[in-house]
């Protein structure tokens, strides 16, 4: 059969209808699995199983396509059907199905933007749908203990139990940033739970003496007040995580949530035997929560005496991780006197306990510093799969590695996951906010933060990154207000890079360089990221003073603001000259 008889025949065959319907069809099927998987949380394996059936079946269809007809007798051979047996309804029909599976597609698609537009606007929407029934938050446990300072204790009880009932992936469970605001016994249960997004509440006390512990919890139906179950545990104080283990598997089994055998032995393990070494460990995580420079400095001291106690301790050195990979943030340290360590510390955790979710979390914090993007996204995911509510993983996966990958969309995905587990801490509320910001969606990222500094005024991260999207909107008089708000709530001198900055851009250049000076000064004692001196630079229209500190930042490395290089709006004045994309290639990687 020559060319010209080949083409005449697959017209004949109808082969190219099929293609077309085929295709049309194909494209309506994968836009209705990727618009209503993830709002039926079908895993996104799901999606690609059909994306490739799709590609499977095309070649299928073309072959069908060829060897039969559809004729007003059926479906017959098409070599025994001629040209005048072939009927016009089926003509008709073929433009009937492309027709009408071309609208769905066009509405499928408009459709899923129009919601996904409506719900990236606001994290809020999460709150609006009722909570699960297997949904849970764990107030701060009183400290009945004489002695106040055991406060830590109560607070790294209430923090743990959370912990393993995070394991159980049933379960809807609030991490503690959250609760930390609340009191153990509040006058409004279901005001907070609503607040929360949850159905249930537990409450709980501790009472701790030398070598004992008394733990007295209720679970309650918040909804109705309604209490589901109640218990008091007096025990040795070397039988503490046996207590939580104990309270966890008595919850899932109130709440209806099946445990898997992973999950069991996951709410079950003993991280240390050394009752010190867990002492030393809850103080540790304290004052980690509680981050400043001087708090961070604590918490690392013991850490380490936790990890000296005893080394086989995972949970110490992810500690030691965390805390070492936030000095520079904070201005406790340079990044390359505290790096090295953490990344020690997190590769000793993951040796220790490759199935502990904080370890793989603090390994892919410590290589977003490093500019390793592709290893910390995988260890990242690898936290999340072994413990799907750890707000700090999919919090830290969205707002360092994936914005630092320019991956804005999926990045907006894992902060908003993060605030449906986490709803009220305020850095998960200001990193929602500061994804909108890097995506260039101002007044997204404005209205998300002018929302957590109502929550919480006292938090200077949401006023600096507040007074970023006033500053980028062209509100420099309002930015200036919120990065002088944040400096004095918190006197890290890279706030100077962001007061200066702004000075610059009003104008008043003597008032700029003025702030140089005062960070030159603070740097003679304490860390000062490079970036805020390349940001005054760079309102000043000194560019190349301002790529020598971006340099500067390539070679130390660290959690600053430099990561985000590939995306950061201020650097924009910078983007095509030839040294600005030396810097942001040795940071990406990407040619």
């Amino acid at each position: 059969m020559n060319q010209k008889k080949l083409l005449v025949e697959f017209k004949r065959r109808n082969v190219y209808k099929v293609a077309v319907a085929y295709a049309v069809m194909g494209w309506l099927l994968i836009q209705i699995a990727t618009q209503t998987f993830p709002f039926l949380e079908i895993p996104n394996w799901a999606i690609r199983l059909v994306i490739m059936l799709v590609a499977i079946g095309f070649p299928i269809a073309l072959i069908l396509a060829w060897a039969f007809e559809l004729t007003p007798e059926g479906i017959r051979r098409a070599e025994t059907v001629t040209g005048a047996t072939a009927a016009k309804s089926a003509h008709r029909a073929w433009i009937y199905v492309v027709m009408v599976a071309g609208i769905l597609s066009i509405g499928v698609f408009f459709l899923g933007r129009y919601t996904a537009l409506r719900t990236s606007s606001s994290p809020e929407s999460a709150k609006a749908a009722a909570p699960s029934s297997k949904s849970l938050a764990v107030l701060p446990f009183a400290n009945l203990s004489h002695d106040p300072d055991n406060a830590y204790f109560a607070a790294g009880i209430q923090d743990e139990i959370i912990t393993r009932l995070a394991k159980i992936g049933e379960l809807k469970v609030v991490s503690c940033l959250s609760t930390q605001r609340f009191k153990s016994s509040p006058d409004d249960l279901p005001a907070i739970a609503k607040e929360l997004g949850v159905a249930n509440v537990l409450q709980g006390s501790v009472q701790r003496s030398p070598d004992a512990v008394r733990v007295n919890v209720q679970l309650v139906g918040a909804e109705t007040d309604t209490h589901l179950w109640a218990d008091t545990f007096d025990r040795k104080l070397t039988d503490v995580f046996q207590i939580e283990s104990d309270i966890a598997k008595t919850i899932a089994e109130k709440l209806q949530a099946k445990l898997t055998g992973s999950e069991e032995r996951a709410i079950s393990m003993q991280p240390t035997a050394d009752v010190e070494a867990h002492q030393l460990y809850l103080k540790g995580r304290y004052l980690w929560n509680r981050r400043t420079a001087e708090n961070l400095e604590k918490a690392l001291n013991y850490f380490q005496q936790a990890a000296d106690k005893d080394p086989n301790y995972a949970l110490a050195y992810s500690g030691i991780a965390d805390t070492c990979a936030l000095f520079s943030v904070y201005g406790a340290g340079a990044p390359q006197e505290y790096l090295p360590r953490a990344k020690a510390a997190a590769e000793k955790a993951v040796e220790l306990d490759d199935s502990l979710a904080e370890a793989h979390a603090s390994l892919g914090l410590v290589y977003h510093s490093y500019f390793r993007s592709a290893e910390s996204a995988r260890e990242f995911d690898r936290s999340i799969q072994l413990d799907p509510n750890y707000a700090t993983a999919h919090h830290w996966y969205g707002r360092l590695t994936l914005v630092m990958q320019g991956k804005l969309d999926h990045a907006l995905v894992e902060v908003k996951r993060a605030y449906e587990l986490d709803p009220v801490s305020p850095i998960i509320h200001t990193d929602v906010g500061a994804v909108y910001l890097m995506a260039r969606r101002y007044d997204e990222a404005i209205e998300q933060l002018r929302g957590t500094v109502q929550m919480d005024p006292e938090f200077y991260w949401a006023h600096r990154f507040l007074g970023m999207a006033l500053d980028l909107k062209g509100d420099t008089t309002g930015a200036l207000a919120e990065f002088t708000k944040a400096f004095q709530l918190n006197d890290d001198p890279a706030g100077l890079g962001f007061i200066g900055h702004a000075q610059a851009r009003m104008g008043h250049e003597k008032e700029a360089r003025a702030r140089l000076d005062q960070m030159n000064d603070a740097a003679k004692r304490r860390y000062v990221a490079p970036y805020a001196f390349a940001l005054i630079h760079l309102a000043l229209g000194d560019k190349d003073q301002a790529l020598d500190w971006l340099e500067k930042a390539a070679q130390e490395r660290g959690l600053t603001y430099f990561n985000f290089i590939k995306v950061d709006p201020f650097l924009d004045p910078l983007r095509g000259d030839p040294r600005f994309e030396a810097v942001m290639q040795k940071v990406t990687g990407e040619k």
